[in-house]
């Protein structure tokens, strides 16, 4: 391949890929020309509309990225599961956690550091952690997801497991960690 052609390729830039929307508006002016315009909080609902996700200037300090993530989650994107005891427990799909970090923290990473299982062989526990870059500093955080062995409703064990655990971790990071503290106010 010609020289000038596999620059015409390298430089080629490929269209912005869509997202649904964000679940929190950017308000700064200042950082308007690097991102794209978000939705408003009454907006985002991620059932409508899809907003550009940004793919150039992406690399922010740390102290903005954890600002964003520990923004509230509005109530429209918070499931809810009964236990069998009854008890409610609200969370944030993993999917729609995945869909916040790749908007407010696009250059995230997570990986698998472990699957165990009970020596019962009844659950199944994973360790995931989620390290933010930014241009400053990187942190990550690592958190636990357990699942029963027997519970074979909505996947697998390993994968409830891991949803668990990666939801934990953007917790611990400041992402859905509102649900935590509501019971106890």
């Amino acid at each position: 391949m010609a020289p000038s052609a596999l620059a015409r390729i390298l430089l080629h830039r490929a269209p912005t890929p869509r997202l649904a929307r964000p679940f929190a508006a950017k308000a700064r002016a200042s950082r308007r020309s690097q991102e794209p315009e978000l939705p408003s909080e009454e907006e985002s609902d991620f059932a409508g509309g899809e907003v550009a996700a940004p793919t150039e200037g992406i690399s922010k300090p740390l102290a903005e990225v954890l600002k964003e993530l520990g923004k509230r989650v509005p109530d429209s994107l918070v499931k809810t599961r009964i236990e069998d005891n009854g008890f409610a427990i609200k969370y944030i799909p993993w999917h729609i956690v995945n869909k916040i970090l790749n908007i407010h923290a696009p250059e995230w990473s997570g990986e698998v550091r472990s699957i165990v299982y009970s020596s019962d062989g009844k659950s199944v526990s994973v360790v995931y952690r989620v390290t933010l870059h930014g241009i400053d500093a990187e942190v990550y955080r690592e958190a636990t997801g357990t699942a029963s062995i027997d519970d074979t409703s909505y996947g697998d064990p390993v994968q409830k497991a891991e949803a668990m655990a990666f939801r934990r971790a953007c917790a611990r990071l400041g992402l859905g960690l509102h649900l935590y503290h509501e019971d106890m106010s």
